[in-house]
């Protein structure tokens, strides 16, 4: 009987492969780094977008604003309670100057519970009050302890002095015009007190050589609404300057602590990837050059993610290799013990014609010769049909078989080129097409037909049938040969494995049509097996054949 397997026959020699000019050579695995470049390229994508997030906050325009406009509302409240008493008391009962004794005693005693400053112009621009020339203002003496010449001011102030320089310059903050106090001051000097001088509210913002703001406020100050003069206030904002300093401080802790996260976060993201890919990259080319045993890809598969479905399909194509590798082995040592069957007995016959005692003997031996040769002709064709099998099937494209008109071809050429007279019986359910490759399929169909012819007695019957089981279509070949020992159900199906029935000649088949009808049908997604048929006694009445095949429709 004619056998199969499941097995690959032949592959290109991977030595030869290796050898043969124009292959490139393997790279060379690259030296480990304290950070892999995917690393890099993570903290590269997440760091920036952080540097973004902390020059918006850094920058904190409105946060400022909000300050100075409060600060200004409330030298406004403050200068309004000190105009309006100026004009109640300082100003005479009709048109006139202000008094400049009351007026100076009202800005004194009114000023003197505030830190902000205060000025008072007449009508004409003069100044006629300073709080920071009357009273006990004027007397007080600043006393600032100053370092020695030389001497280190120590790292804390030049931290900030830079840090103050640095925010500046990054974030680009406008000039503010300088603060400049004449001798003899005038209304002419602030633009806002010319403004107060008009009747309406003015403001300004200045800074000192020292980079402090000054926040100024002009009023009016009206008598029945005639303006008499103009009362000026001024602030520091230095406390302004502090709370935005602080909160800067506050961001930036915060963005110490993000950025520190983020780049631990991001070696540990990059590792979980690009650690497993590296093992897996080294464990590859070590399969490659099967420098180590079948199962050296490591296990990631419990991971549930790409990197595991990755480690599942470099297992499993390993497995292939390795699978196919031992299966060219296999074949080789299979291939090379049927060549030496006949090879033996040729060199017999040949070394037993020297000595043949006549004629006959050397035309027997001749025959032997012939028969040999033939058998050598066809294993070795066979063998070449099996080698390219698999290629042939890796690349071909499936198209639409009709399996019911295929099988009707091929049972009208056996039932008239068959040399026994054999009563074939083909029965299909339905007409369907199954998608795979048609030479192929007609070399299962015609290796399973001929098998059964081989086994089957004179005037035996063939019985072929055609159905579906669910979305597989089902053919099947039975005969009334002599059946198939129970023990021998797979052996039928491996290479080289031949049982022929009684009288036909030695090496008329070589083994390999049901091993590579076995190879085409799993293929093709089926599956092939064998059974006895009985009789209602449980005698064996012939062999049943049975192949599934996906089907159409």
């Amino acid at each position: 009987m004619v056998s199969e397997t499941h097995h690959d026959p032949l592959m290109a020699p991977a030595r030869a492969a290796q050898a043969a000019p124009g292959v490139r050579p393997r790279p060379r695995p690259r030296p480990k780094r304290l950070l892999s470049p995917l690393t890099i390229r993570i903290l590269l994508l997440n760091i920036p977008a952080l540097g973004i997030l902390l020059g918006g906050a850094l920058f904190l325009g409105n946060y400022r604003d909000g300050l100075v406009e409060a600060k200004i509302e409330g030298l406004i409240t403050e200068g309004a309670i000190i105009a309006g008493a100026l004009g109640q008391s300082a100003a005479p009962p009709v048109a006139g100057p202000f008094d400049q004794e009351i007026a100076r005693a009202l800005v004194l005693r009114l000023a003197v519970t505030s830190d902000n400053r205060a000025r008072l112009f007449d009508v004409t621009g003069r100044l006629i009050a300073d709080s920071r020339q009357l009273g006990p203002a004027a007397l007080e003496v600043e006393a600032r302890d100053l370092a020695p010449p030389g001497a280190d001011e120590g790292l804390g102030p030049r931290i900030s002095r830079a840090f103050d320089w640095l925010l500046r310059w990054s974030l680009n903050e406008p000039r503010l015009p300088p603060y400049k106090e004449s001798g003899a001051q005038t209304a002419l000097d602030y633009g806002e007190v010319m403004v107060a001088l008009t009747g309406e509210v003015g403001t300004g913002l200045r800074q000192m050589s020292d980079g402090e703001m000054i926040v100024t406020v002009a009023l009016p100050v009206q008598r029945f609404k005639l303006v008499l003069g103009a009362l000026m206030l001024s602030a520091g904002a230095a406390d302004i300057e502090v709370r935005v300093r602080e909160v800067r401080i506050a961001i930036l802790q915060v963005f110490g602590l993000a950025f520190l996260v983020t780049v631990l976060l991001s070696i540990y993201l990059s590792g979980t990837i690009a650690r497993p890919v590296r093992k897996l990259a080294v464990a590859a080319q070590a399969a490659g050059s099967r420098k180590s045993g079948r199962n050296i890809i490591p296990d990631f598969t419990g991971r549930h993610d790409e990197i595991g479905d990755l480690s599942g399909a470099l297992r499993d194509m390993t497995d292939a290799l390795y699978d196919r590798l031992d299966a060219i082995e296999a074949f080789a040592a299979d291939v090379a013990h049927e060549i030496k069957n006949p090879l033996s007995s040729i060199r017999s016959a040949v070394e037993g014609i020297e000595n043949a005692a006549g004629p006959d003997q050397e035309a027997k031996l001749i025959a032997i010769i012939v028969d040999d040769v033939r058998r050598l002709d066809r294993l070795i064709s066979d063998i070449s049909d099996a080698s390219r099998l698999g290629a042939e099937l890796a690349r071909a494209e499936s198209t639409r078989v009709d399996l019911v008109a295929l099988l009707e071809t091929l049972v009208d050429i056996h039932r008239t080129t068959s040399e026994k007279h054999l009563r074939f019986e083909f029965a299909a359910a339905e007409r369907f097409s199954i998608p795979g490759i048609e030479d192929r399929i007609g070399q299962v169909m015609r290796n399973l037909i001929a098998n059964a012819i081989s086994f089957s007695p004179e005037n035996g019957r063939i019985g072929i049938s055609v159905g579906r089981v669910g979305t597989q279509a089902e053919v099947v070949f039975e005969d009334e040969g002599p059946g198939i020992p129970e023990e021998k159900r797979e052996a039928v199906f491996d290479r080289f494995y031949s049982e022929r029935p009684e009288g036909e000649a030695f090496g008329t088949h070589s083994g390999l049509g049901l091993s590579i009808s076995r190879q085409i049908v799993e293929a093709h997604g089926g599956s092939i097996r064998v059974e006895n048929r009985h009789d209602a006694g449980g005698a064996v009445q012939g062999a049943r054949f049975i192949v599934t095949l996906p089907a159409e429709g």
